[in-house]
């Protein structure tokens, strides 16, 4: 899918980083509904829950991974998932060109799952990679910041 989105919008990777983030997103706002049914969780309290649960549960059902969430901000509003391993990265190599290893996030498709999904339990956040293997690093490390809780609202004139 990563390499026909690089041949569709020939090496554009900023182009490919927003289709797969948009992709993901998708998958996320629908894939919630499964986690919920599979899982028996209960609504997080707080982003600190919502966090271990993304890791410990989320992760583990889905990708049958557990990232360790680290790098906490004081005010417990960002904090770091980081990938021992990362299934959707086995067996790929970014394309040689000189511009993927700098810009390519190949796996960012899971940024817009964890966006659609949260934004489905009223949590909008912002989510990137800072690090990846596959680009060189020595670890995967992606960002997730709450921006807000969405309140539940009613649409203008509506009864």
């Amino acid at each position: 899918m990563v390499a026909q989105l690089c041949s569709d919008f020939d090496s554009n990777y900023a182009e490919v980083n927003k289709q797969l983030d948009r992709m993901g997103y998708n998958i996320g706002m629908r894939l919630i509904e499964d986690f919920f049914a599979k899982s028996g969780t209960q609504r997080c309290a707080n982003f600190r829950e919502t966090a271990e649960t993304i890791s410990k549960i989320g992760f583990k059902m889905f990708l049958n991974i557990t990232p360790t969430v680290t790098n906490w901000t004081a005010d417990n509003k960002q904090f770091s998932l980081i990938f021992e391993e990362n299934p959707l990265a086995d067996f790929v190599e970014l394309p040689d060109d000189g511009k993927a290893q700098d810009e390519l996030w190949y796996s960012n498709i899971l940024c817009g799952v964890l966006r659609g999904a949260l934004e489905m339990v009223q949590m909008q956040v912002e989510v990137h990679y800072i690090s990846d293997i596959l680009r060189g690093n020595d670890t995967t490390e992606m960002r997730i910041n709450l921006l807000r809780f969405i309140e539940d609202e009613m649409p203008p004139d509506d009864e």
